[in-house]
């Protein structure tokens, strides 16, 4: 998650793409030209490093390449199939018919036989982008908490939730991923976009803020601490919060 997100070229709204990637030059490619659309781009050079992230972090779009150093790309997809149903982009330079039906079948949502133009892949980007905004629900909701993403607005009970931009991030990011521990590295990458210090607790005075205002004035508590691993935002039947 960010904040508000710029038009990217006057037509698609910058959104955050993985590219995993073992070849250096297209790699370096892929990440500038994508880049240069006003993407935000993180990019992975091998199967292990790229499965973390897809798993670890929150994507609009994972451009995958096949054959990979560590875990191949039909590993990682798998993986990822079986948490996550963020659009990917499959990449190979087998044009084998078999390899296609595969990563298909596998959950793939497009292939792209290299070498290709980069206005080809840039056109199959965008299409799976429109198709996975249409899909991306605009309200979510976890027990009496309402997050309205169109309105950027949210409501407890029925009660209006006066947040920062920053806040509605961070809730935004729990609800997405409600029952899950995230990590203060995790909040640290996905909301402000930066590495997590383990000396600031910038993360922690920004969960307790959000608490004052989602929790505290209600009985039945939403955001809760996980000692030693982060938070989690979930329903409960007793508050189990560390006080």
């Amino acid at each position: 998650m960010r904040g508000p997100r710029r038009r990217a070229n006057g037509k698609f709204p910058a959104m955050r793409i993985l590219v995993i990637e073992d070849e250096p030059k297209l790699a370096d490619y892929l990440k500038k030209g994508l880049s240069e659309q006003s993407h935000v781009v993180d990019l992975a050079r091998d199967g292990v490093d790229g499965l973390h992230l897809a798993l670890e972090g929150v994507y609009d779009l994972i451009v995958l390449d096949v054959m990979l150093p560590g875990v191949d790309g039909f590993g990682v997809l798998a993986a990822v199939r079986e948490q996550k149903d963020t659009p990917i982009l499959m990449l190979t330079a087998r044009d084998a018919v078999e390899d296609r039906v595969r990563g298909l079948e596998g959950g793939a949502d497009d292939y792209l036989v290299k070498p290709f133009a980069f206005s080809e892949l840039l056109a199959r980007v965008q299409a799976l982008l429109r198709r996975g905004r249409s899909q991306e629900p605009t309200l979510l909701r976890l027990a009496d908490l309402e997050l309205d993403l169109a309105r950027r607005r949210a409501q407890r009970g029925g009660r209006r939730l006066d947040l920062t931009a920053k806040e509605f991030n961070l809730l935004a990011l729990l609800l997405r991923r409600q029952g899950q521990v995230l990590s203060r590295t995790t909040l640290a990458e996905q909301v402000w976009d930066m590495n997590f210090d383990s000396d600031t607790n910038v993360i922690d005075v920004a969960v307790r803020r959000l608490r004052g205002k989602l929790d505290d004035p209600y009985d039945t508590k939403l955001l809760h601490t996980v000692r030693g691993m982060g938070y989690v935002l979930e329903s409960r039947p007793a508050d189990s919060r560390p006080a």
